[in-house]
């Protein structure tokens, strides 16, 4: 039976691969066709283009050559009239000349003679160039494109640059960053920049088209490197691709990676939290007129409101836990379970920590009076208070006339004489029997408890006047992990209320 099922889950999973497939290669069909009418509407424009120089040029040139013949032919002309001015006074020169001859008087043929003479030596003829200014040739206005020719028949399609190799050894995912390196499969100068593209995704096979989150892009990217920072692993892959670019045109992608980035994600367990906390996703605000409407507490009203209650003495529940009827730790983490109530001003995290290393962070409001930071067991009584109970461990910050700073468990303190951070960082190693808080900012140890868990874990935030801010979807930082190599925490505080739970 237990083979069968095997069986039948890897023949679902082959065949959820395959349908992916098949959308992907669908999918590339129209790529195809949608890009190759793409490409086919912008050869078209470069042509169009191209002709449209061509014609402009023809216009131009032609316009020249016929400014060419205008001038030729005016100039031809001029001289024509000028030929014909000459023509027609020499002419008459000659018949003046002819009427000379008949005259008989020798003194008067030689007046005549005198002044044709002289009118010959100023007549425009004798001065008038007999060879045309232009020539008919206009052989300067020819045009040779035969060299234009051979480039326009060598035109190809662009070089498209070839798609980048993703080095995956190289790449790096530590801190809630990303480090992807790539490199070309051959040398081209010609690259000018890449393009990276990114998408969260819960599947580690090949990125799938339907129920995705879109790419996103970081353009101009000159290196063969590049570190996407401040990202929120709450999925447990990252995909991630790469293009080349030239001056262009834009490369195929590389083939996608898929690199984990598993980390703990919880949001605040709304359904559980006390009436007096004000509850979001990852945001918690004490609210001291939600819980007006909750029922007095074993007949007694709160007489001491205006006191701090998260100092006073614990109230436990006898009502039993409910039991839970699923393995999810979700699911698990919300079902069931009673509202807290009281001075117990307690919001849990909905998802629980059952293995493994975790981390996350907390920022409280810088008047926030009073706030507790920790984990517990699964089913707290609705009057327990963090850090009061031998199933509860925490880090206890009270701002309520004087601050002090003390680390909590089963109802014993520890003061931590050291300055409160801002943000403080949880760091719990489920399977190591750690639970260690930090300054977030300077990741200086603030102290750690050393147990043995018995129970699957919930994050835990008490507070009273003030609110507080949950970053999840961290990694374990690496200053964190380096500082778990030294033995007993050094740098900070190691509980000595630590008991085997």
């Amino acid at each position: 039976m237990e083979t069968l099922q095997r069986i039948v889950s890897t023949l679902v999973n082959k065949n959820d691969e395959i349908h992916n497939f098949i959308d992907m290669l669908n999918h590339t069909i129209s790529n195809v066709q949608v890009n190759s009418s793409n490409a086919i509407s912008e050869l078209d424009e470069e042509f169009d283009g191209l002709y449209s120089v061509l014609h402009e040029m023809k216009g131009s040139m032609a316009n020249t050559i016929q400014q060419e013949e205008a001038r030729k032919i005016q100039a031809l002309q001029d001289q024509l009239s000028q030929c014909s001015h000459a023509l027609e006074s020499s002419e008459e020169l000659l018949e003046l000349a002819v009427q000379s001859l008949d005259i008989k008087n020798p003194v008067e043929l030689l007046e005549a003679a005198r002044q044709i003479k002289d009118s010959v030596t100023v007549a425009s003829a004798f001065r008038l160039s007999l060879k045309p200014k232009v020539s008919d040739s206009m052989t300067h206005m020819m045009v040779d494109f035969a060299l234009e020719k051979r480039m326009l028949q060598a035109v190809k399609f662009l070089p498209v640059p070839k798609a980048p190799e993703i080095d995956v050894a190289a790449c790096l995912v530590a801190d809630n960053c990303i480090t992807i390196s790539w490199r070309m499969p051959e040398e081209d100068s010609r690259i000018d920049h890449f393009v990276l593209e990114y998408r969260k995704t819960n599947f580690d096979g090949l990125p799938r088209l339907k129920g995705e989150q879109h790419w996103e892009l970081v353009d101009y990217i000159k290196a063969t490197q590049y570190t996407l920072s401040g990202l929120k692993f709450d999925t447990k892959y990252m995909n991630l691709r790469v293009q080349a670019c030239n001056k262009a045109v834009a490369g195929e992608y590389s083939d996608p990676v898929t690199l984990e980035t598993k980390a703990f994600v919880f949001s605040l367990d709304s359904s559980s939290s006390h009436l007096n906390l004000k509850v979001e996703d990852s945001y918690v605000e004490w609210d001291p007129t939600g819980g007006k409407g909750q029922e007095k507490i074993k007949g007694k009203e709160n007489k001491n409101s205006g006191q701090n209650p998260l100092l006073k003495s614990n109230r436990r529940s006898n009502a039993a836990s409910p039991k839970r009827s699923t393995n999810s730790p979700r699911a698990s983490a919300r079902g069931g379970r009673d509202r807290f109530a009281g001075e117990s001003y307690t919001v849990l995290g909905d998802t629980a920590v059952e293995s493994g290393q975790h981390y996350w962070e907390v920022r409280a409001q810088k008047d926030c009076k009073s706030y507790s930071v920790g984990v517990t067991y699964r089913n707290p009584g609705k009057f327990d208070q963090l850090g009061k109970t031998n199933s509860s461990w925490c880090i206890h910050i009270n701002n309520w006339l004087q601050t002090t700073f003390s680390a909590k468990h089963n109802n014993k303190a520890k003061t931590l004489d050291i300055p409160v951070p801002d943000r403080i960082g949880v760091y719990c190693d489920f399977d190591g029997g750690q639970l260690s808080f930090y300054n977030a900012s300077s990741k200086a140890l603030l102290h750690t408890f050393r147990t043995k868990f018995t129970q699957p874990l919930l994050p835990g935030f008490m507070i009273w006047c003030g609110g507080l801010t949950v970053s999840t979807g961290l990694q374990v930082p690496s200053a964190v992990k380096t500082l778990q190599k030294s033995e007993n925490g050094l740098g900070g505080s190691t509980s000595s209320l630590n008991n085997v739970a």
